[in-house]
């Protein structure tokens, strides 16, 4: 009996007192509306069409040049292409790290947010060179998404900078390490490619996720992960520098969004959200617990699929899911001649609505 004590005794410390790389901190989660209104849930992502990426997988976004060559990223580190009036994607060039967020610039050049090294750049010859893994003496630990304006400047979100993905398990791990402590370490970050100077538009994100350029150019969109929403920054005009909340209180955590027609944005929800974490939001000393519990026993992202579109000023246009999570942590998409190519954190293969 004394040893039962013992153990109990044992286990209780170590619940109460291991030492964790997180430092929670109290927020308030918004009530989950769930798969209701316009998130009523739905099988229409189930109709998409699997394209082979060969060995890889994890394509975790796309980009598309002039000639129609469509690229996406994966978890080997590969950057592989579909060219056009090809039918599946082969390897290019890999970076050596865990490639993101990507896109074309107007010369050709592939830019990179890579989780591993920073922002990066390969040339039409496949050529891979560091642009930025600094800003203001601060290391950029978690390159996550990518857009260029039609200036040339180029914006890139950090999405945390206590977290590297290679330190902690993965792209993945890094993530939901961010998002249960909350404390907001992510950042938005501004790159001028002419003088090479970067400067941090906004900071203090939890898991600063998706980004990209409005379609006036007037402002630039920014998934906040950990806070189911997405974040508009101001870069001109009298609300300059100024932040707002463009859609509030997603079903799901925001992973990539990106332009779409007629003014709209699609934008992947990773997963559907987690009662656990929205139920400890306010309980950070419980949350310490939990983060000692073998993995198995913590939160974890639900292998369901889901895309929406919405509109420019945030309202819920399109939504495609797939209950099944049969193509699951679904991270955005890309429309083309071919259809709407779908990217995801996991699938074994890209998916394709036609």
């Amino acid at each position: 009996m004394k040893a039962v004590w013992c153990v109990l005794l044992l286990c209780t410390v170590y619940l109460l007192l291991w030492p964790l790389p997180i430092e929670p901190v109290a927020w308030q989660a918004p009530v989950n509306v769930g798969f209701e209104g316009k998130f009523a849930q739905n099988t229409r992502l189930s109709e998409l069409t699997l394209v082979d990426m060969g060995t890889d997988y994890g394509p975790e976004d796309f980009a598309l040049n002039q000639n129609g060559t469509v690229a996406t990223s994966s978890h080997s580190g590969a950057i592989l292409l579909k060219k056009k009036g090809e039918g599946t994607f082969s390897p290019w060039v890999n970076t050596g790290g865990r490639p993101l967020g990507i896109e074309y610039d107007n010369k050709g050049n592939l830019l990179v947010a890579d989780a591993h090294l920073g922002l990066l750049k390969i040339n039409t010859a496949g050529e891979v060179s560091v642009l930025v893994d600094e800003v203001n003496k601060t290391p950029v630990v978690y390159a996550d998404d990518v857009d260029i304006a039609q200036n040339g400047n180029i914006y890139f979100t950090d999405a945390t900078t206590k977290f590297p993905a290679m330190d902690n398990g993965g792209t993945l791990s890094a993530s939901l390490l961010e998002i249960f402590e909350h404390k907001g370490n992510g950042r938005l970050i501004e790159y001028n490619p002419d003088t090479g100077n970067s400067v941090i538009l906004m900071d203090k994100l939890v898991f600063a996720n998706g980004v990209t350029v409005s379609h006036d150019e007037q402002s630039i969109l920014v998934n906040e992960t950990g806070k189911y929403r997405v974040l508009r920054y101001w870069l001109v005009g009298p609300n300059k520098g100024q932040v707002d909340i463009l859609i509030d209180n997603l079903p799901g955590f925001p992973d990539n969004i990106s332009r779409a027609d007629n003014g709209s944005y699609y934008i992947g929800l990773a997963s559907p959200r987690s009662a656990p974490v929205d139920i400890l939001s306010d309980k950070p000393f419980i949350r310490k617990i939990v983060q000692r519990l073998p993995g198995f026993m913590r939160p974890q992202g639900k292998p369901y699929g889901h895309l929406v579109k919405i509109s420019e000023i945030g309202e819920i246009e399109e939504s495609w899911q797939d209950p099944t999570g049969a193509f699951p942590f679904v991270t955005g998409a890309i429309k083309t001649k071919d259809g709407l190519y779908v990217s995801s954190l996991t699938a074994q293969n890209v998916g394709l609505l036609r």
